[in-house]
C-alpha cells in the first residue's frame, strides 16, 4: 500500500517551483548582457525570453490532458530531464557559431519543464491540502517570487563584485536545486489527482471547462499574466536607464510577493478570493502608474505597491477555479495556467518590436537603430541610444497600464456576482 508524504511531496514541489522561478529571476538578469554578447537586438531576445513562456503553455495544457492516465509522478520526472536540458545547453551556448538558435532551444526546454511542474504540482497540491486549497497554493506559489527574489541577488552580487560576464555560473547555480527535486520526486510515492479519486467523469471535466465562469476566469487570466511576468521579466530592460537599480527593483517586487503569499491564509478567508482579485488588480494599476511616471527613489515605492498588486493573482485565479469548478479538475488549472503564459509570450514578442520601434523614431537621423545599439560607450551615439531607452522603457509600462485598469472593471463585476450567487445558494438550502 501507497505511504503518501504530504509534507515530503509538497517541499519537493516547492524545490522544484524554485527552479523555474530562478530561470526567470536570472535570464531577467542577464537578458541585456546576452544581447550584447550574442549580437541579438530586442525583438530577438523578446522572442527567445517569450519561448519560455509559450514552452509553458505547450507543456502545462498537454500535462492537464495527460496527468490523470500517467500519473503525476512521471510529469515531475520529464520536468526533471527537461530542466536539465535546457540548463546545460544554454550554458554551452558560446561553444555555438549562432547564439540566438541555442538560447532559443534551451529556453524552450526550461519553458517547457517549468510548464510541466506547475502541471503535475498545482493539481498534486490542490489533492494533498482538500480542505484549503487556495491558502496552500499561495504558499507553494510563494517559492516562485522566492526564486525570482534568490535570481536576481544572484545577478546582482555578481554585477557589483565585477563578475557580470560569468552568467554561465549564474545559470549553472540552478542545477543544485535541479538535482535535488529530481531525486526527492523519484523517491516519493504519489496519490492519483483529486478528480480521480473523486470518480468525476472526462464528460463532467469537459462540460466544466466550456462553462461561462471558466471560460470567463480563462480570459482575465491572460491579463492577470500579463502584468504580472511581462513586467517583471522586463523591468531590468524597461528601466534600464530610468534607474540604475532595476534588477534590484524586480528583487524588491519579488520580495514583497513572498511575504505576501506566505500570510495568504487569513486574507484570503477575510477577503474571499473574489475580493482579493478585485483590490490586487486595483493595486496593480496603481503600481504600473508609478513606475511609467516616477524616477528615483519612488520607483522602489511604486515597486512595494506593483508587488502587492501582482502578490495573488496567479495562485488566487487557480484557487477560484479549482474551489468553483471543482469538475474541472487538473485540466482545469492547467488550461488556466496555459493561458496565463501562452498569453505571455504573444505580448512579449509583440513589444520587443514595439520597444524597437519606439527608441527608433526617438533616435536622431543620420544612422541605423544597430549603429546606435552598438556604439561605443562615451560616444554620442551611445548617450543617444540611452536616452531613447529612457524613454521607451516608461512608454512600454504605460500600454501595459491598461490592462489592470481593465481587470479592475471585470473582477469589481465577478465579486457581486459571486456575492449574489451565494446569496440565491443560501436561500434555496
Amino acid at each position: 500500500m501507497k505511504q503518501i508524504q504530504p509534507k515530503s511531496l509538497f517541499v519537493a514541489s516547492c524545490l522544484a517551483l524554485l527552479v523555474t522561478s530562478l530561470s526567470f529571476g536570472i535570464r531577467a538578469g542577464i537578458l541585456g548582457q546576452l544581447g550584447v554578447q550574442f549580437h541579438l537586438n530586442a525583438q530577438e531576445l523578446s522572442i527567445i525570453a517569450g519561448t519560455a513562456f509559450w514552452g509553458f503553455p505547450l507543456a502545462v495544457v498537454l500535462g492537464g490532458f495527460i496527468v490523470d492516465a500517467i500519473g503525476m509522478k512521471r510529469l515531475l520526472i520529464a520536468a526533471f530531464v527537461l530542466h536539465l536540458l535546457g540548463i546545460v545547453l544554454t550554458i554551452a551556448t558560446p561553444y555555438f557559431s549562432s547564439g540566438f538558435w541555442p538560447l532559443f532551444i534551451s529556453t524552450l526546454f526550461i519553458g517547457m519543464a517549468n510548464g510541466t511542474v506547475e502541471a503535475a504540482c498545482n493539481p498534486l497540491v490542490a489533492t494533498i491540502f482538500p480542505d484549503n486549497k487556495t491558502t496552500k497554493l499561495n504558499h507553494f506559489h510563494l517559492w516562485f517570487p522566492g526564486g525570482i527574489v534568490v535570481g536576481a541577488l544572484v545577478v546582482f552580487l555578481f554585477k557589483e563584485l565585477g563578475y557580470a560576464g560569468l552568467w554561465q555560473l549564474q545559470v549553472g547555480l540552478m542545477i543544485i536545486p535541479t538535482l535535488l527535486y529530481g531525486y526527492l520526486f523519484s523517491k516519493l510515492d504519489f496519490p492519483v489527482t483529486e478528480r480521480v479519486a473523486a470518480g468525476v467523469s472526462n464528460a463532467q471535466m469537459y462540460r466544466s471547462v466550456t462553462s461561462p465562469l471558466f471560460f470567463f476566469m480563462f480570459i482575465c487570466m491572460f491579463g492577470t499574466a500579463i502584468t504580472e511576468l511581462f513586467t517583471n521579466q522586463w523591468i531590468e530592460i524597461l528601466l534600464k536607464n530610468v534607474t540604475e537599480n532595476g534588477i534590484l527593483i524586480l528583487a524588491l517586487t519579488a520580495g514583497v510577493q513572498v511575504l505576501g503569499r506566505a500570510v495568504a491564509g487569513p486574507i484570503v478567508h477575510r477577503l474571499s478570493p473574489t475580493g482579493v482579485l478585485f483590490i490586487s488588480a486595483i493595486l496593480s494599476a496603481l503600481g504600473l502608474y508609478l513606475m511609467g511616471s516616477q524616477s528615483g527613489s519612488m520607483l522602489f515605492v511604486a515597486a512595494v505597491i506593483f508587488g502587492l498588486g501582482i502578490t495573488y493573482f496567479w495562485p488566487t485565479m487557480l484557487g477560484f477555479v479549482s474551489e468553483n469548478i471543482p469538475e474541472s479538475g487538473a485540466l482545469g488549472m492547467n488550461l488556466m495556467g496555459g493561458a496565463g503564459m501562452f498569453a505571455v509570450s504573444i505580448y512579449m514578442m509583440f513589444m520587443g518590436g514595439f520597444y524597437d520601434s519606439i527608441i527608433g523614431k526617438n533616435l536622431p537621423s543620420g544612422g541605423t537603430l544597430d549603429t546606435f545599439r552598438s556604439a561605443a560607450p562615451g560616444t554620442a551615439e551611445a548617450a543617444a541610444y540611452a536616452q531613447a531607452q529612457a524613454v521607451a522603457g516608461p512608454e512600454i509600462i504605460n500600454v501595459t497600464l491598461v490592462i489592470p485598469i481593465i481587470l479592475i472593471v471585470a473582477f469589481g463585476g465577478l465579486y457581486f456576482y459571486m456575492r449574489g450567487r451565494s446569496k440565491q445558494q443560501l436561500q434555496t438550502a
